[in-house]
This record gives C-alpha cells, sequence and structure tokens, in this order.
C-alpha cells in the first residue's frame, strides 16, 4: 500500500466509486423517499385503501446522478489519499507508544472524513434534493441535477449548500471509525488462514500482489461485511442529514422543506437534535431507523464493490510502474 503514489490513489479511489456509484444508486434513492417526512403523502398509492407504496416511488431512481459523477473523483480521491497519508503518518509517530493498529484506522478514517465531506456535502445536498423530484406527465425532460440547483438557488444558497454537513459528519465519522476497523482486522484474518502470512495476517501485502482475484474477493467481503453492520448502527443519523438536506429545497417540489422556512420564505437550518426529536415525535423510535434495512444492503454490496475494485485497481496501478511487484505472477490466479 505505501508504495503506491497519491495520483495512484486518486485514481483508484475515484474509478472504484464511480462504478460503485452507477451499480446502487437506484437504492440510495429508495432510502432517500423512504427516510422523506412526507413518504407514505408523497408516493402512496391513491388507487387503493392500503398504505403501499404507488409506482412513482419507482420512477426516477437515477435522478440526482449527474452531480455524483460530478463529484466522485475530489471527494473519493479526497479521502483516500487523506486516509493513506493520516494511517501512515499515526503508524510513524505512533510506533514509539505502541499504538493498536484498531485506533490507528479509526483516526486515520476519521481525518479522511473530515477532509472529504467538505466536498461531499454541496454534491449531497443536490443529489438528494434531486432525488425527491416528481416531473409532470408531459413535462420536458431536464437534468434533475440542475433542476435541484436552480431551485436551491436565491439568497443564501451557500448556506443551503452545507445544510446537513455536520449530520454528514456525525454520521460518516463513527460509520468510517466502526467500518475500517473490522474491515482491516477481518481483512488480515482472512488472509491469514493463507499459507505464507502469520496468525495476525502479517505479509498478505505480497499475496495481494499475486491474485487480484482473490484480493478483490477477500477484500470485498471483509468491506461489505463491515459496512453492513455500521450503516444499520448510523442509520438514526443518516435519517436526520437526509431531512436536513432535502429541508434545503424549494417546497414547491420537495414537501418536506415547507416545515423548515420562515414566514418570508428565507431558508434557515435547525439542529440535528431538533430533528430527531421531531422524527420520534413522529413514528417512535422505529422512525429514526427507516431506511436501515436498505442501507444494510446497498452499503453492503457498495462498501464490498468499492474498497475491493480500490485494491484491485491500486495493485494493478503499481503492477504497470513496475514497482515492488512479483512480475511472474499471474493476474489472475
Amino acid at each position: 500500500m505505501g508504495s503506491s503514489s497519491n495520483l495512484d490513489i486518486m485514481l483508484a479511489g475515484a474509478g472504484a466509486a464511480f462504478v460503485v456509484d452507477l451499480m446502487v444508486y437506484p437504492l440510495d434513492t429508495l432510502k432517500t423517499r423512504q427516510q422523506s417526512r412526507d413518504f407514505i403523502k408523497t408516493f402512496a398509492d391513491p388507487s387503493t385503501k392500503t398504505k403501499l407504496p404507488s409506482r412513482h416511488l419507482f420512477k426516477g431512481l437515477y435522478q440526482g446522478i449527474g452531480i455524483v459523477i460530478v463529484a466522485t473523483l475530489p471527494a473519493a480521491g479526497t479521502f483516500f489519499t487523506t486516509y493513506e497519508a493520516a494511517k501512515n503518518f499515526i503508524n510513524r509517530h505512533g510506533a514509539p507508544v505502541g499504538l493498536p493498529q484498531p485506533l490507528v484506522h479509526s483516526s486515520a478514517s476519521a481525518i479522511a472524513e473530515c477532509a472529504s465531506c467538505l466536498v461531499l456535502t454541496p454534491s449531497e445536498v443536490i443529489k438528494q434534493n434531486a432525488q425527491m423530484l416528481q416531473n409532470r406527465p408531459g413535462a420536458l425532460h431536464r437534468s434533475s441535477s440542475l433542476q435541484a440547483l436552480k431551485q436551491l438557488g436565491g439568497p443564501g444558497t451557500a448556506r443551503k449548500l452545507l445544510s446537513g454537513y455536520t449530520a454528514l459528519v456525525a454520521r460518516n465519522l463513527p460509520f468510517t471509525s466502526i467500518q475500517f476497523p473490522i474491515f482491516e482486522f477481518m481483512r488480515a484474518r482472512m488472509w491469514s488462514k493463507r499459507p505464507g502470512t502469520s496468525r495476525d495476517g502479517a505479509g498478505y501485502h505480497e499475496l495481494e500482489k499475486q491474485s487480484l482475484l482473490e484480493t478483490g474477493m477477500i477484500t470485498g467481503t471483509s468491506a461489505g461485511l463491515a459496512g453492513s453492520f455500521a450503516a444499520v448502527v448510523t442509520t438514526p443519523m443518516d435519517v436526520v442529514k437526509t431531512r436536513m438536506m432535502l429541508s434545503a429545497g424549494d417546497d414547491r417540489d420537495v414537501r418536506q422543506s415547507a416545515h423548515d422556512r420562515m414566514a418570508d420564505g428565507r431558508h434557515y437550518s435547525r439542529s440535528g437534535l431538533a430533528i430527531a426529536r421531531e422524527v420520534i415525535a413522529e413514528r417512535g423510535v422505529p422512525g429514526i431507523f427507516r431506511g436501515a434495512a436498505l442501507r444494510a444492503v446497498w452499503t453492503a454490496v457498495g462498501s464490498g464493490l468499492y474498497l475491493g475494485a480500490y485494491e484491485v485497481a491500486k495493485v494493478w496501478l503499481a503492477r504497470g510502474k513496475g514497482r515492488h511487484v512479483n512480475e511472474n505472477a499471474s493476474f489472475i490466479q
């Protein structure tokens, strides 16, 4: 890992993020709609007496994908570059005091998330508001990301685009602090079952270079299981983040914002705690875990593919430049 350049890390992270975003994006859209304030009222089928969602819930599942594609390179590159740099820095300066590796990985991922969220928040606000748009029959097809950006315009645009930053950090920090230590531990344990490594998994980096397929499978499985667990635990913060970001949208198209605007139409931000209390008052404790199942599924798939593809891409890029790679090893064994 340490031999990869920052450019390789950015290319590997961005490439993995792009592929995964395209694959799991529909699940993310469904999750956003399920967590919205008026989910039943907005998407219920009026032709039935039950509160089953109508077919409109499953329309436009790729709305907002444009801004995600634009934000993929800077967000993923920022995270992985910062994570690798922070991990190396902490390992180097923490070696004399014997810092445990879980603490090193948690600290590095937390620093990386703080940096990444600065890039990610505006695109998340645009994306989630775009996911809630309902195009009227016969209306001209336009970019949902541009429509969402337009309705976020006006006074206080910059403030709207940063809505939910604190909630995003509050969700992502515990998520990565939970996921990455579990991921690193599980990956090392899986590699430890292979000949040529010790019981704690030391020396698995050499094995990674020999088999891209095995590297992807072990990394993906470890990341998927760790990510699924972390996703369920952090769902309450995700619900709050969704509500805060949807409140930034224009209430002509995003109904959630109606309760978050002053009489003169100016946008103001409420605290995450206030929103959490509101959700609990509306639907009880299960309300703050709404969307947990969808998050667990798409995070398991997304994290597995994301980190699996990232590690494979990074090893492959290093091979191409001949950095400490066994040239006699096949790409896929």
